[in-house]
């Protein structure tokens, strides 16, 4: 039998078709044949124990484990075989999944965030761990004697584990639950508004951008001949040029470029789309990049780089970053220090703030404003004289 030289079992039927599946997502052949062997492996456990392939479910693959385990044999974990469970669904061999118990409270907050407030994904995701987290500190109790002190006990011990920034986010993701209690009529006055804001001054720093010259020094760090560092090369010449976001960076699909116009659309925030120009360096690195990407039936232009071949998630923008930052024995900064740093280094050129927010696509004006900060040339022209001491 095709990767696994002793009888597979009752996992026989499916052995060729997760074969041709994992190697699909990118996995080596050598790697392939050693999970094959514990699939085999599973299905001679299965004919020993009376279980039927449709039996599978996590709770006897942690009992074929510990089987394993007990035996001293070689051994997946449980999780490491999610895959050949979604692969037996996908054949109709395995029941669905079962949905995780959901509380109906955050269900219909959930349908609410989404139909009524149109609220990105992303944005509903956030909010909602927040309402379970907080759903859970009730212990099940009526919410018609929800007071305003029970929110704000839950604010000061989410205060207390996280920063100033994050508070702010958990006030106004409380606020968001508490209106949707009052609207819905599940509560019958307005908590929302007892909600105190967290103390904290808007835009107290000055942004932090790296110079220049060690921009330069980051991309070239990264190895255009090998594959991720082409990949990462790729990634970071869109924050650093073009100031791009992780996300925006991450959601960028093929059919955004338009390589004969030189120009891409890109997916912002509020599901905004705008039309950036592809300058001939951000172009070539994007093509030598998808010269070489793995094959899969993805559209996204950056995925991973070892298998499972998946798209990337934002974060890994930042953390390839900080690998290069590592090699390069530099500080370890995020990406969205480059997209300061193209701000700053506009400034020096001489562009102005209106240009510069054009550039990071800023909503408001004042956003940008916090770059004013940094133009120290202009500052010093409206700086006033110090009074002369007067004896």
């Amino acid at each position: 039998m095709a990767g696994t030289r002793r009888r597979p079992g009752r996992m026989g039927p499916f052995i060729e078709s997760y074969r041709q599946e994992l190697l699909g997502r990118g996995y080596t052949p050598l790697t392939v044949r050693g999970v094959l062997q514990h699939v085999g492996a599973l299905g001679r456990w299965m004919e020993t124990n009376a279980i039927e392939p449709a039996d599978l479910n996590v709770e006897v693959l942690d009992s074929f484990v510990a089987f394993r385990h007990s035996c001293r044999s070689s051994v997946r974990t449980t999780r490491s075989m999610d895959s050949l469970l979604a692969h037996l669904r996908d054949l109709g061999v395995v029941g669905p999944e079962p949905a995780p118990v959901v509380h109906p409270l955050i269900e219909a907050y959930r349908a609410w965030m989404c139909e009524d407030r149109g609220l990105a994904p992303l944005t509903v995701l956030r909010y909602e761990t927040t309402a379970v987290r907080f759903v859970e500190t009730l212990g099940g109790g009526p919410l018609g004697s929800l007071k305003g002190s029970d929110v704000n006990r839950f604010l000061l011990a989410e205060a207390s584990r996280v920063s100033v920034g994050a508070a702010k986010g958990r006030v106004a993701e409380m606020r968001s639950l508490l209106r949707f209690l009052f609207v819905t009529g599940r509560l019958d006055r307005d908590l929302a508004a007892s909600v105190p804001p967290v103390a904290g001054w808007h835009d107290q720093g000055v942004p932090r951008g790296a110079k220049a010259p060690d921009v330069e020094r980051l991309l070239a760090a990264c190895d255009p001949a090998t594959l991720t560092g082409c990949r990462d090369r790729a990634m970071l010449m869109l924050v650093a040029r073009l100031g791009l976001r992780s996300a925006e960076v991450a959601r960028l699909e093929l059919d955004d470029i338009d390589w004969r116009a030189g120009e891409f659309a890109v997916r912002g925030k509020a599901r905004r789309t705008d039309r950036l120009p592809l300058p001939v360096e951000v172009g070539e690195t994007l093509t030598a990049w998808l010269r070489r990407r793995p094959q899969t039936t993805s559209r996204r232009v950056f995925v991973t780089t070892r298998a499972p071949i998946v798209v990337i998630r934002p974060s890994l923008v930042s953390e390839s970053l900080r690998r290069v930052c590592r090699r390069c024995g530099a500080e370890a900064i995020g990406a969205h220090r480059l997209r300061h740093a193209l701000a700053t280094d506009m400034l020096a050129r001489g562009a102005s703030l209106v240009e510069v927010g054009q550039v990071l696509r800023h909503r408001d004006l004042a956003t940008t404003a916090i770059y004013a900060k940094v133009d120290l040339d202009t500052l010093r022209r409206l700086a006033q004289p110090w009074p002369a001491v007067q004896r």
